[in-house]
């Protein structure tokens, strides 16, 4: 099994984000891999995450996104967690804003493990009260604290 924590670093941690837009939204968190190291090619990234996006959205329901894409410069899979106070315009499913944004990039060569991923996302939101904890988290620390309890 997948544990987020181990794949989530706290500088790929955002517990302000300052986007009000999906197109703003987007290169911030691109923006976060760049900083932590993870990626350089910013274009490359925010070039993935809009193609699939403009395939169906990925503003799932409940407050939650999950922006996703297969990027060849992944070495490995890579998260970042991102959440919104005031929530951000992202034509959801529902509708509704959203207030917590979980970005996943993927091996172009093995589809395999973001779907694991995907899964455990699932699995961690499914928790009753967890998506309302994580929404008032301050801290990056305390995001990974969070969703460590629930692994």
């Amino acid at each position: 099994m997948i544990n987020i924590s181990e794949l989530l670093l706290p500088s790929l941690i955002k517990v302000n984000l300052e986007a009000e837009t999906k197109d703003e939204l987007f290169p911030e968190l691109v923006e976060l891999f760049v900083a932590a190291g993870c990626i350089q090619n910013r274009a490359e990234a925010l070039q993935v995450l809009e193609e699939r996006e403009a395939k169906m959205t990925t503003g799932i329901s409940n407050g939650i996104a999950i922006p996703h894409g297969k990027l060849p410069e992944a070495k490995q899979i890579l998260l970042a967690l991102g959440i919104s106070r005031e929530g951000i315009e992202y034509n959801s499913i529902d509708g509704e804003p959203v207030h917590i944004v979980i970005a996943i990039f993927a091996q172009v060569d093995n589809p395999g493990e973001h779907i694991e991923v995907l899964a455990e996302i699932s699995r961690l939101f499914a928790v009753p009260g967890f998506r309302e904890k994580l929404s008032s988290a301050r801290t990056p620390e305390e995001v990974l604290r969070l969703i460590e309890k629930e692994e």
